[in-house]
């Protein structure tokens, strides 16, 4: 039925460690279990479960601070004009507006400036450093880019001007030391204790490092801007855990009734505004709409719509990115479909471990997406590049077992320019070097992927008894929230329950209602795009599930139901 392998994380749990951990924490042994397996260790687990704003971490820990709060605090007191030097997608957005507004209410010249994804592609450019250098800037700020622009910062500073990078992205062997200050906790000479900040995230500490020299109330600051912090740290998917933890669970609450004009507007038009807001709700409804931006048009729009004071403008540019976004929906749409017929026509497909596709101008600024859904698909990592005139920009995602940016590394002879992480990764390529490119990939693929590692898994937490799967555990769980990456949802099995009833849901019958029944209990359960095995399994089978217990809200009326995640026939 399924070729997923089922992962139980417990196995290697220690009983009495986990009845230990419950009774000094006054938990419950699932949730106990549950903190465990995302490798929170005994002297986290308080701060796990508190999530309070005392566990944020000293800002002056991170190394080059202390140079870079220096030069910021020179540039205003000589009313020296700033840049801040963003990037397009929502991380970036999010760190240009957070450190761009900051600046300006401490006194700062600033303003701020987002390349052009087309024209001139990720990170700093020698046309934009040009630009900046003849309108009078003396200090750029990079947010969320700039640890790999070695070149970039040595022409910046041969023009007069000084650069202060802030950036999360893997670090290479050399960094751009003609840089004044290097802000990022990746680096391997940095001692700052969580190193899984995303790009605003390191913004926001540097915000926090300003605000205490310029002798400001930090608690003030971080409550005017961890939403803005907590928007940027979702849509990039880092760990939810540490600091981003305590970022996002505050911030979440805050955009419970969002303050700012901007994300009032398009938390409207995207139909959440009165509903409860969860890391979700960010991921799946905002995040699309400001990313649409800088994927189609002009990323400076987003920045605009979260800083603007004016009810009027923040609906027209919330309302602009709402179209914006349908139009990338398609423009997905068509790079998919493109993309599955070249795959269909590759007779070798089969024998590749890494996905490498190129067309000729697909959207830069979509290529990423699709690249995300084959490699969902396939559970292959997967490449795809945007080419014009010979040169590629190709972005790339990766299965858990294959680390994207080492492969790239491992390649770089092919490459003009890479960067990245090891799920994500973005490259540019002189397509006469392509052919070689993707043979040395998966030429890598091959000595470092065994068969196993392409086999996709589900991560199970426990086994559940059906006496288990109740409301009130469903609300215990909650508790656990915010959910997202090394912090996922729990997900749990059950095993040999009845199938008593089967339906499908959805406009193209593409998901899975079930109830199931063991020991006269009767579960609800739903199944989304898994609408394929109604075909497969009948009335009356016995199946074990791997599943998430979540809340059903109807008509008032809550009750407890099963997100299937996998199920297979019980032997």
């Amino acid at each position: 039925m399924t070729d997923k392998i089922w992962i139980f994380k417990n196995k290697k749990l220690n009983s009495d460690i986990i009845n230990t951990i419950s009774q000094e924490h006054h938990i419950s042994r699932i949730i106990s279990t549950i903190i465990l397996n995302r490798g929170v260790d005994d002297k986290e687990i308080s701060s796990y479960l508190k999530k309070s704003m005392s566990d944020i971490i000293n800002p002056s820990i991170m190394l080059d601070m202390d140079k870079a709060v220096e030069r910021v605090s020179t540039a205003i007191d000589n009313k020296e004009k700033i840049a801040v030097y963003g990037d397009y997608d929502v991380d970036g957005i999010t760190s240009t507006a957070l450190l761009y507004e900051f600046l300006k209410s401490i006194g700062a010249d600033a303003e701020y400036y987002i390349p052009d994804r087309k024209e001139e592609g990720y990170g700093i450019n020698i046309m934009a450093v040009n630009k900046l250098v003849k309108k009078g800037i003396k200090l750029m700020i990079t947010v969320d880019c700039g640890i790999t622009a070695i070149g970039e910062v040595e022409f910046a500073k041969l023009q007069g001007m000084d650069v202060i990078i802030t950036d999360h992205h893997t670090c290479k062997e050399r960094l751009p030391t003609a840089a004044v200050a290097i802000l990022n906790p990746k680096r391997s000479d940095c001692e700052y204790p969580f190193s899984s900040l995303a790009g605003v995230g390191v913004s926001f500490k540097f915000i926090l490092a300003l605000a205490i020299a310029k002798g400001l109330h930090t608690k003030d600051v971080f409550a005017e801007y961890v939403d803005i912090a907590t928007l940027g740290t979702i849509a990039d998917v880092v760990p939810l855990l540490g600091e981003n933890r305590i970022i996002v669970d505050k911030g979440l609450k805050i955009l419970q009734n969002p303050r700012r004009k901007g994300l009032r507007a398009i938390m409207e038009i995207a139909g959440v505004l009165e509903k409860p807001v969860t890391a979700s709700t960010i991921a799946f409804s905002i995040a699309p709409r400001l990313n649409a931006a800088g994927r189609l048009g002009t990323a400076t729009t987003a920045v605009e719509l979260l800083l603007t004071k004016d009810d009027n403008r923040a609906r027209e540019i919330a309302l602009a990115l709402d179209a914006e976004n349908k139009e990338r929906q398609m423009t997905e749409k068509q790079i998919f479909n493109e993309a599955l017929d070249m795959i269909s026509a590759d007779p070798n497909f089969q024998k590749k471990k890494v996905i490498v596709l190129a067309r000729e101008d697909w959207h830069h600024g979509v290529i990423g997406i699709v690249a995300s859904r084959l490699c969902d698909m396939y559970y292959k990592p997967c490449i795809l590049i945007s080419y014009s005139n010979g040169i590629g920009k190709g972005s790339g995602r990766s299965i858990k077992s294959f680390n994207l940016f080492d492969a790239l590394t491992h390649c770089e002879k092919h490459l003009t320019d890479f960067g990245g992480h090891a799920v994500a990764a973005g490259l540019n390529i002189n397509m006469s070097d392509l052919d070689a490119f993707i043979k040395e990939i998966n030429k890598f693929a091959d000595e470092t992927l065994t068969e196993q590692d392409m086999i996709p898994s589900v991560e199970i937490d426990c086994p559940l008894s059906e006496q288990s799967v109740t409301l009130e555990n469903a609300k215990i769980l909650s508790n656990l929230e915010p959910f997202g990456m090394r912090n996922e949802k729990p997900v749990f099995a059950i095993s040999a329950v009845q199938v008593v009833n089967i339906a499908t849901a959805g406009i193209e019958n593409q998901h899975l209602r079930l109830r199931v029944a063991k020991n006269n209990c009767v579960i609800n359960c739903i199944g989304f795009g898994l609408g394929e095995f109604a075909g497969i399994i009948n009335k009356g089978d016995f199946i074990n599930l791997a599943f998430q217990m979540d809340i059903n809200n109807y008509q008032g009326c809550e009750s407890v139901q099963l997100l299937i995640k996998d199920l297979k026939l019980s032997k």
